[in-house]
């Protein structure tokens, strides 16, 4: 047994995929950068258009909302949303075609280019998202390009991948790891965890050599002392858990007074989305022009206790403003956007709950408003311990996480990500038969043949 598993490492077919998998993680954390650095460029040109006339976003942000829109109602389809669900969807359905369409290198470009449109515009969205998408766009097709093409080959390309794109976009390698078991993959499966484990380090370590050694939210010290102050795991986990719920219905659209909209949106998607741009401006005038974006300087302000952390309408605006975009149907995330209201609504929270630090209610805020829309405690625990280089606080946080993912289920029993990947494969499979049925019709018009009864 033992010289078996020395052939097995020995094997030029797997060795020939561990340097396909290095090479791919190194070129996932170098386009990331790039990704991350022409973002922030994006976003501090829209916000210079602001800073000279804060009117300017009512005639930027909804013509290029419905730009977007029409731009992505073709062959770009899969170029709309976080691109998380598509990477989701293509680890089911395991057709080279269907992963082709929405894995390719077109449309990994196209992902890049729109969501920097939509940072440039002014949009409540996020980058990680988009990067999880071209993550596993890339490996993808650097394994179907060397011969890695056989559907699970394929797949542990596209977890790897996708893994890749989300440690090197947070600069977090553990929440890469817990992302790819939990979201991508939903069960850890032993022979996958020294090849995502081998990937995500590579990304993280680019991202590291030349970000430097940064957390993404500053070090924050907070500590929660086993105490009366654990009231504060409690009401962050229940309230922010149920807020992250109802977020989550309401981008997918199935809350039963939503209806209408989905079917205006259906029926007039360019108008729709140009709508939702207006709206994301009303609002953010609301909130001194601070929704545009990702929220990350405003989330960071309120984590810090920072004298220019924005009001206590921050929160529900923020989520309002997420809520608007995406419903806009253009490229972007949720993640980043997703803390900021998490932010937010833990300083909302602060205000109310004493004998706790404030910090320590903000951190746990965002972690359970993060639990709740995605319904990943892991991945939201882990992705804020390291946001914040806090280790003290792993076990509140993870206890929050649990407790606002079952509230959130009250809400929305299906994890957000998964829903959409289910509309996508849906959608997939209706067009299959579709042209089965097309085809079959077809052979039965054509002159000379005869049809077999059933």
């Amino acid at each position: 047994m033992r010289w078996l598993h020395r052939q097995d490492w020995l094997s030029p077919v797997q060795w020939r995929r561990r340097i396909l998998l290095w090479t791919g993680a190194l070129v996932v954390g170098l386009v990331t950068i790039v990704f991350v650095e022409a973002a922030k460029y994006a976003y501090q040109l829209f916000y210079h258009a602001v800073t000279i006339n804060p009117w300017w976003p009512m005639l930027i942000t909804p013509c290029a909302f419905g730009l977007l829109t029409w731009l992505t109602r073709g062959s770009l389809q899969a170029t709309r949303g976080s691109g998380i669900p598509e990477a989701i969807a293509t680890l089911d359905v395991e057709d080279g075609n269907f992963r082709h369409h929405a894995l390719s290198l077109r449309i990994a470009a196209g992902k890049m280019l729109l969501t920097l449109s939509a940072f440039l515009t002014g949009a409540s969205v996020g980058r990680e998202g988009p990067t999880v998408h071209v993550g596993a766009s890339l490996m993808y097709t650097l394994g179907r390009r060397f011969g890695f093409s056989e559907p699970a080959a394929a797949g542990r390309f596209i977890l790897a991948g996708a893994a890749a794109g989300l440690s090197a976009a947070f600069n977090a390698p553990l929440a890469g790891v817990m992302f790819a078991i939990e979201e991508m993959a939903g069960a850890y499966e032993h022979r996958m965890s020294g090849i995502i484990l081998t990937a995500v380090v590579i990304a993280g370590v680019v991202t590291l050599g030349t970000l430097g050694n940064y957390s993404y939210f500053g070090q924050v010290t907070a500590n929660l002392p086993l105490s009366s102050s654990w009231m504060a795991v409690l009401a962050t986990g229940v309230l922010c858990g149920l807020a992250g719920g109802i977020y989550a219905r309401m981008i997918l659209l199935d809350f039963r007074p939503l209806s209408k909209l989905a079917g205006l949106r259906k029926r007039w998607p360019v108008m729709f989305s140009i709508g939702c741009g207006i709206a994301l401006v009303l609002l953010s005038r609301l909130a001194g022009d601070s929704l545009y974006g990702t929220g990350y300087a405003q989330a960071r302000a309120i984590l810090q206790q920072q004298s220019d952390a924005p009001g206590a309408g921050f929160g529900a605006l923020k989520l309002m403003a997420n809520v608007a975009s995406y419903w806009a149907n253009i490229p972007g995330g949720l993640f980043s956007p997703a803390l900021a209201v998490g932010a937010g609504l833990g300083h909302n929270l602060s205000l109310l709950i004493t004998g706790a630090p404030a910090s320590a209610i903000v951190l746990l805020s965002m972690a359970a408003y993060l639990s709740g829309v995605t319904q990943s405690p892991l991945t939201s625990t882990v992705i804020c311990m390291e946001l914040t280089s806090n280790q003290t606080m792993v076990i509140p946080i993870l206890a929050t996480c649990l407790l606002a993912r079952t509230s959130s289920q009250l809400v929305c029993r299906t994890p957000v990500y998964r829903a959409f990947a289910n509309r996508i494969i849906e959608q997939y499979r209706e067009q299959q038969l579709a042209k089965s049925r097309a085809t079959l019709a077809a052979a039965t018009r054509q002159p000379g043949t005869t049809q077999t009864p059933s």
